[in-house]
């Protein structure tokens, strides 16, 4: 077994693979970019290192950086967690290459399926049927075109090496193929590292479930379960479930053994989750993704399974400690991500910013899975996802009313969150029917009267003394506690103080910015902290209310950012690669 692995990634999933570690005897080494330099997993960890940088590319998509500090730690193992490296085929290989385990896949196994096409091709030859679409990466828009005037329109287009639904457009016709083509690859390769795209049939009114799989290296493969993942928005999941509800345990049964054979035809080992569509009764492979998914503990919930121990287990040359026959999965369980974005009558605008103030819920069968505490910053440049409620029930019912009620006790202050779109959700009839599907929540759920109540900033505290700060020595990290005088403390104090950390008052947003321009001034201001992408006018040109004006990019996500009010433009203030903070004025509008 390991003594010493490093956990390459930030937020939740750091934490959690942290905490497993800790239980496991294993120590744990941390890194972090300038903007977590005092991170809750960096502050949980028993070493860390600097990267260096504050956006992804800088630094947690920093090879060199990551390597260095894999040399410099001593760690014997890496677990990527997901998202940033973890299904990079380059990044596993310069792990294994060094000596170093890396905790997931082998490097040929994320190259077949990490890829996106490869996988179909893979799932084609283990009897796995999937979703019509092209086995080869996108070169020209014309063939997406092409694509949809033969198989019918909306088609996908899909990054090749990623997930959670980044670099993915829907496209409705051949004139809106170029710019979805375009963004599709720039997001592609912001969030992954990577451009290459593909392109699938997309299905009308499809069910997402996915397998759980992990298989050891000594033959041993099972399914541990499925998640419904129905509930998305952008193509990014809201609400997770298991078991799915109104599945036919002979479709559960099947898909579960066509998850399994497509591991065993692809040399898989650790663990992975096999997506499929289902709709009228059949199901489609859509791809595997190579790592552990945000979406894990409802299953763990379940059956009982800690699935990151397993992982580890497997990575150390371990069997699986139980068989396909072993599994028993009880009750039901669901799982709420909780993101930094006000849904904002379904617009759901990014909401970076200080928590001020965050109280998980508790209770029987509820489970938090946080990156952040209160104090904590959530930045524009990486993923919002603050934590994961998880819930247990006996049966579907009572897991749906527990998380209505730990939903109501959860504290959240300072920056807007998606909670109260999960509240509408599990108040909905279609929900409880199990009739919704992943394009529900944006064309059937009415959000028009939801959106984040944003607690405004107090000066509680400020009258501590004691200061927790970083030092770096090299590169590694340590803790050092100050006593400075009060009066020093309040201008210097930041977000990233440790708990009991005094900060001076900032302004804050009242209602998560929800409005796109000041209503009716011709004044197009941005919403959220972002870097502005592309201008989508330019100046004499009419436009009408409601018009995109522009692109922000924003916690790895774009957002188009609109105008209220019909006129010509007269002032452009912003070019592409600026960055603009909460209520900066962009465009300038004359009105009609």
């Amino acid at each position: 077994m390991f003594s010493k692995i490093l956990i390459a990634n930030r937020g939740e999933i750091a934490v959690r693979v942290i905490r497993a570690c800790q239980e496991m005897g294993i120590a744990t080494v941390a890194v972090y970019s300038d903007l977590d330099r005092d991170a809750l997993h960096v502050r949980l960890a028993d070493e860390a290192y600097a990267l260096g940088g504050q956006t992804a590319a800088d630094s947690y998509l920093n090879t060199e950086a990551i390597l260095d500090a894999i040399e410099r730690s001593g760690a014997e193992a890496v677990h990527p967690g997901y998202g940033f490296f973890s299904e990079n085929t380059d990044f596993a290989r310069a792990i294994t290459d060094r000596g170093v385990t890396f905790i997931g896949p082998p490097p040929e196994a994320i190259e077949v399926m990490g890829d996106k096409v490869s996988s179909r091709l893979a799932a084609q030859e283990a009897g796995v049927a999937g979703v019509p679409g092209t086995n080869e990466f996108l070169t020209d828009v014309a063939e997406v075109i092409a694509f949809g005037e033969e198989h019918g329109w909306p088609v996908a287009i899909k990054a090749a090496y990623g997930g959670g639904g980044r670099g993915m457009r829907v496209v409705h016709s051949a004139d809106d193929a170029a710019d979805a083509f375009e963004s599709a690859r720039s997001e592609a390769l912001k969030g992954f590292g990577r451009d290459e795209c593909y392109l699938e049939r997309y299905l009308t009114w499809p069910r997402h479930i996915e397998m759980q799989v992990i298989a050891d290296t000594h033959g041993n493969a099972v399914w541990v379960g499925e998640r419904d993942c129905s509930c998305q928005r952008r193509h990014q999941k809201l609400v997770e479930e298991s078991p799915a509800p109104a599945f036919p345990d002979e479709v559960r049964q099947a898909m579960g053994a066509a998850a399994v054979a497509l591991t065993r035809a692809t040399g898989y080992t650790n663990a992975g989750t096999v997506e499929f569509l289902y709709q009228d009764g059949e199901f489609y492979f859509l791809e595997m993704n190579t790592r552990l998914q945000v979406e894990h503990p409802v299953t763990e919930m379940v059956t009982n399974i800690d699935l990151v121990r397993e992982q580890i287990r497997v990575a150390a040359g371990e069997p699986l400690s139980f068989s396909q026959d072993d599994i028993e999965r009880r009750g039901h369980a669901i799982e709420v991500r909780v993101n930094a974005e006000d849904p904002a009558g379904g617009a759901f605008l990014p909401s970076p910013g200080r928590i001020d103030k965050l109280v998980p819920p508790q209770g029987f069968g509820v489970r938090w899975d946080g990156g952040y505490e209160s104090g904590d910053e959530v930045s524009q440049f990486y993923d919002n996802l603050i934590g994961k409620l998880i819930v247990w029930g006996s049966d579907r019912a009572t897991a749906i009313n527990r998380a209505r009620r730990a939903l109501r006790e959860l504290v959240v202050d300072g920056v807007a969150t998606t909670a109260p779109a999960a509240d509408a959700i599990f108040a909905h009839p279609d929900f409880a029917e199990a009739t919704h599907s992943t394009k529900w929540v944006e064309e059937t759920l009415d959000l028009s009267g939801v959106r984040a109540e944003v607690a405004p900033t107090t000066d509680e505290g400020e009258e501590k003394v004691r200061r927790d700060v970083d030092v770096e020595v090299n590169g590694r990290r340590y803790a050092v506690r100050l006593w400075v005088p009060e009066s020093a403390m309040a201008p210097s104090a930041g977000p990233g103080a440790a708990s009991g950390r005094p900060a001076a008052a900032r302004p804050r947003r009242s209602g998560g910015g929800a409005a796109l321009s000041a209503a009716g001034t011709g004044s197009v201001t941005v919403p959220m902290q972002g870097t502005i992408v592309k201008i989508l006018v330019e100046v004499g040109q009419a436009v009408d209310a409601g018009a995109a004006v522009c692109v922000l990019e924003a916690m790895k996500m774009e957002n188009q950012i609109t105008t209220d009010t019909a006129g010509t433009v007269t002032e452009i203030k912003v070019a592409p690669g600026d960055s603009v903070g909460s209520g900066d004025v962009v465009i300038v509008i004359d009105p009609a």
